[in-house]
């Protein structure tokens, strides 16, 4: 059980709906969001293009998440225009990670500390680590007292902690291969493990689903890397090895496939507590907005947008299990 101050109780009752499960939007993308811009227009993209979209996402989908998780670089005049019912969760790191360098180490904003975010607005600080548990050890404990830090911070201001796991093999770049489908239940399930430990006073993680469904038996078009069976049994471990809320991230597949695979994990007995998914719900809409304009973006976000966010409400309705269960 996860022992809760009256601040970050409230707080996450902000950043959920009334029966204590997390619908939240993800827009805090900089780097591959102005890419995805970047292509629709011939011009270079100014930083008007990335925080004018991140407005016009806060303005007309927040009425249908229960929170909104933006960066502070490009996105605090989006939290000013999200809906007065809708929580706030503001990003800590810096965007990507040098690839130069081994390890994809984690950075903090230079210009911003725990207690600024809080001070911004912010009912919840979420910082995104990139981590391999069978990686160097000297590389891991590196982000270990890094996610040590973080969390003492939010300890200091009283403001719930959201960690981001996206795990990777430092043996093989390519996260969509058969090859990573095949570790990747260890990869995701370790990685909870650890960061459940109560040193990094983490409050929710925001993790992977332990498998690639598209290798899954029955959802895959090609090979297939798990039975049913197998899949279903890494959703229930996954469950089994934190005691702290957890929130499945949609990692930038097709509205669609998240749906199926909210489905899949209920039925495998998961006791996800929500989502905090950004791409699947808007990336579709970014090509209309840099080709013809603010008024064909915000034309496709109130139609396939909040048709893509309420389909995946229904779907959370039926799958999700309260955060409550998990606290006291």
């Amino acid at each position: 059980m996860l022992e809760l101050t009256t601040n970050k109780l409230e707080a996450l009752k902000r950043l959920s709906d009334e029966t204590g499960v997390i619908g939240a939007l993800a827009i805090d993308q900089r780097g591959s969001l102005k890419k995805m811009i970047a292509a629709g227009k011939a011009a270079n993209v100014g930083d008007e293009s990335i925080i004018r979209f991140k407005e016009l996402v806060s303005e007309e989908l927040t009425p249908y998440a229960t929170s909104i998780l933006l960066d502070p670089e490009y996105g605090l005049p989006a939290a000013k225009v999200r809906h007065k019912d809708s929580g706030l969760l503001v990003a800590y790191e810096k965007t990507g990670y040098d690839a130069t360098a081994v390890g994809r180490l984690p950075d903090l904003l230079p210009e911003w500390s725990v207690k600024r975010l809080k001070e911004a607005g912010a009912d919840a600080v979420k910082f995104l680590l990139y981590y391999d548990v069978d990686e160097d050890e000297k590389i891991n404990q590196y982000k270990h007292v890094y996610m040590e830090r973080v969390g003492s911070e939010c300890i200091a201001e009283d403001i719930p902690f959201f960690l981001e796991i996206v795990t990777y093999d430092a043996n093989n770049d390519d996260v969509k291969s058969k090859a990573y489908a095949k570790v990747k239940p260890h990869k995701v399930i370790e990685a909870m493990k650890e960061f459940s430990k109560p040193q990094y006073n983490v409050d929710v993680l925001k993790v992977e689903v332990p498998v690639d469904m598209n290798f899954v038996e029955g959802y895959s078009e090609g090979e297939t890397v798990y039975s049913k069976d197998e899949a279903a049994a890494f959703f229930r471990q996954q469950s089994e090895v934190t005691e702290l809320p957890f929130i499945f991230l949609s990692a930038g597949v097709s509205a669609k496939l998240f749906q199926e695979t909210l489905k899949f994990a209920k039925e495998s007995g998961s006791t996800f507590n929500g989502v905090l998914c950004g791409r699947a719900t808007w990336k579709k809409g970014v090509a209309p907005f840099a080709e013809n304009g603010e008024q064909a973006g915000r034309e496709w976000l109130q139609d396939t947008g909040i048709r893509n966010i309420e389909e995946l409400n229904q779907v959370l309705k039926e799958t999700a299990t309260s955060w409550f269960d998990k606290v006291k």
